[in-house]
């Protein structure tokens, strides 16, 4: 569960190191006290990029959107099992849900392939 001013690592080659989440887009709400959204994987978020290598070719003062593709919380999946990462991660992504770096460390979740983010799925080296 990713939400407002979550730092979040980048996963991906653009150059950019962490960033913190600005807003969730879409998501879900809970139904309590606070009702606050969170991101899940797969859903879209827009960060501010924090710390980033000095060669970095995107604009690091603006706001980027982020596709969720790793998270701490459990993920339940429909066949009764859980998944969950050590890390917060994402990849930033333009406004057509392409992802802007040509390369993606590190394991993603199955989730995304029924998002709909089927570019990010075929470049990672290992989909869990």
């Amino acid at each position: 569960m990713i939400q407002q001013e979550t730092i979040i690592d980048i996963a991906d080659n653009t150059g950019a190191k962490t960033a913190l989440v600005v807003r969730v887009l879409g998501g879900s709400t809970s139904s309590g006290k606070f009702t606050r959204r969170t991101a899940g994987i797969g859903d879209v978020v827009v960060v501010a990029i924090k710390k980033a290598l000095p060669n970095m070719s995107l604009d690091d003062k603006k706001v980027h959107k982020v596709v969720i593709i790793r998270t701490k919380f459990p993920t339940r999946r429909p066949d009764g099992s859980y998944v969950r990462f050590d890390s917060n991660a994402g990849v930033l992504i333009d406004n057509d849900g392409n992802p802007l770096g040509t390369r993606i460390f590190g394991a993603v979740a199955r989730e995304l392939r029924e998002k709909n983010f089927m570019k990010i799925v075929s470049l990672a080296s290992e989909v869990v």
